[in-house]
C-alpha cells in the first residue's frame, strides 16, 4: 500500500487555504466598498466646496468644486467620452501649483481629434471630482500593491474647440467583490476535488 502522500498534501491545503482567505478577504472589501458607494451618493447633493492642490481623499469623489486654474504648464490626452456620449481624446490640464504641491488636474473636454491640441490660458473652472486616469496594472491594484490614485476636477465647460466630457457616473465604479469572492471559493473547491480524485486514483493504482 502506498503511503501517504503528507507533504504534497500540506501543499494543496495551504494553497486551498490561501484561496479561501482570499475569498474572505474580497467580502470584507465589498462591505468596504458599499458604505463608500453609499458615501459618494450622499456627496452627489452636498453643496460646492474648493477643490485644492493639496492631497484631497476619496470621501469627497463625486461632490460639485470649483478652483482656480493657472495657465497649464501642459497636458495630458486620454480616451475619453463627451457629455453627448461620443467617444474622442479627453485634455486633462496640469494646472500650476504652489511650491511643494502636486499639480491640478483638471478635465477640460473631449475631441475624436487625436491629433488636437488645447489651447487654453486657465482660469476658473467648476466641476466634479473624480480620479485622475491611473495605469496601475490589474493584479497590483487587486492586492493593495498600487500607487496612490490622484483626483481630478471634470470642467462643466470645455476649453475651446472641445465638447464637455461626461460627468463622472456613480454606476462606474466597479463592485465586483462578490464575483472575486465567488470565484476564489470555487478554485478552492475545485482544487480539493481534484486532489482527492488524485489520491482515490492512486490508492486504486496502488492496491492493484
Amino acid at each position: 500500500m502506498p503511503r501517504f502522500p503528507l507533504l504534497p498534501t500540506a501543499i494543496v491545503g495551504l494553497a486551498i487555504a490561501a484561496m479561501i482567505a482570499l475569498g474572505v478577504w474580497q467580502l470584507d472589501r465589498r462591505a468596504e466598498k458599499h458604505a463608500a458607494l453609499a458615501q459618494f451618493a450622499a456627496n452627489l447633493g452636498k453643496p460646492m466646496m474648493p477643490f485644492p492642490h493639496g492631497p484631497i481623499g476619496d470621501a469627497n469623489l463625486f461632490r460639485r468644486a470649483s478652483a482656480m486654474c493657472p495657465q497649464p504648464s501642459g497636458w495630458i490626452k486620454q480616451g475619453g467620452r463627451s457629455a453627448k456620449g461620443t467617444n474622442g481624446w479627453r485634455h486633462i490640464a496640469q494646472c500650476g501649483a504652489q511650491a511643494g504641491e502636486p499639480a491640478l488636474l483638471v478635465d477640460m473636454g473631449v475631441t475624436p481629434d487625436p491629433k488636437f491640441e488645447a489651447q487654453w490660458p486657465g482660469g476658473a473652472v467648476t466641476g466634479t471630482i473624480t480620479h485622475a486616469p491611473n495605469h496601475t496594472p490589474l493584479i497590483a491594484a487587486m492586492f493593495g500593491k498600487a500607487a496612490p490614485k490622484t483626483l481630478m476636477l471634470v470642467s462643466d465647460t470645455a476649453a475651446p474647440g472641445l465638447e464637455p466630457s461626461a460627468k463622472p457616473d456613480l454606476s462606474s465604479v466597479p463592485n465586483n467583490h462578490l464575483a472575486y469572492a465567488v470565484q476564489w471559493f470555487l478554485f478552492a473547491g475545485v482544487a480539493g476535488i481534484i486532489y482527492v480524485l488524485a489520491l482515490r486514483l492512486r490508492a486504486k493504482r496502488g492496491s492493484a
